[in-house]
């Protein structure tokens, strides 16, 4: 989410805690000690709230896993023949995986995006090399993780713009629900730059809806009380 934020508005949020980001995990010594260590953290991704619902004040923001979840789903619609979906599904579900060690970084934190890529790096040899002792298993989470990272495959990039859609997906029913949210930014910051064809006709159908919506609360507005 990061990423697409960094085209929103600014935000006022002065007193805004600094983060602080937690040590990495040492081993114990013991693999199903320092495996159960990695089941527990991904516990993080359940509990943290994407950032950028949080600093525009969203009532009962989404999870990270939230967003991930649907994400693979998502992947499970495309009717694309020419993409493993298999592997897309499992990487929508590790593509934000270092969050539940460094969080959801928002752009408004200015912590460099080199700084930002480093410890998310960091967090996942972490995971893959001494919680989960470089089995097979890791090696596989973190080759998906980096993949996704490069951005060079078609798998990859296919899911980044799942990652887009997901978010204007969420922006619109968060206006849908709370008509006060004008969140055009996170819109304009996604929306635009999906580049795969299903992903971006489902796009087009998403911000027809959300000008129906529009549409229908302006007719509502201008008809008045009721007498």
């Amino acid at each position: 989410m990061a990423e697409e934020r960094r085209s929103l508005a600014p935000l006022s949020l002065e007193g805004a805690p600094k983060r602080v980001f937690p040590p990495l995990y040492r081993s114990s010594g013991n693999a199903s000690e320092d495996r159960l260590a990695f089941f527990h953290i991904l516990e993080q991704l359940k509990t943290q709230k994407r950032t950028g619902w949080v600093d525009h004040k969203i009532p009962d923001p989404e999870s990270i896993s939230d967003h991930m979840y649907r994400m693979a789903i998502l992947a499970m619609c495309s009717s694309d023949t020419s993409i493993d979906i298999t592997k897309c599904v499992l990487m929508c579900l590790v593509h934000d995986l270092a969050e539940a060690q460094v969080g959801d970084i928002a752009p408004r934190e200015s912590i460099p995006r080199a700084e930002k890529q480093r410890r998310e790096a960091e967090a996942m040899h972490n995971f893959a090399h001494v919680m989960l002792h470089g089995s097979p298993a890791a090696l596989r989470i973190e080759a998906l993780w980096k993949e996704y990272e490069d951005g060079q495959t078609a798998e990859a990039r296919f899911v980044k713009d799942l990652d887009r859609f997901e978010m204007a997906s969420q922006a619109l029913e968060y206006e849908r629900r709370h008509e006060e949210q004008q969140l055009g930014a996170f819109y304009e910051s996604s929306v635009p730059k999906i580049q795969h064809p299903e992903v971006k006709e489902w796009g087009a159908d998403l911000m027809a809806e959300r000008v129906q919506m529009q549409r229908v609360r302006n007719n509502k507005d201008d008809a008045g009380p009721i007498p």
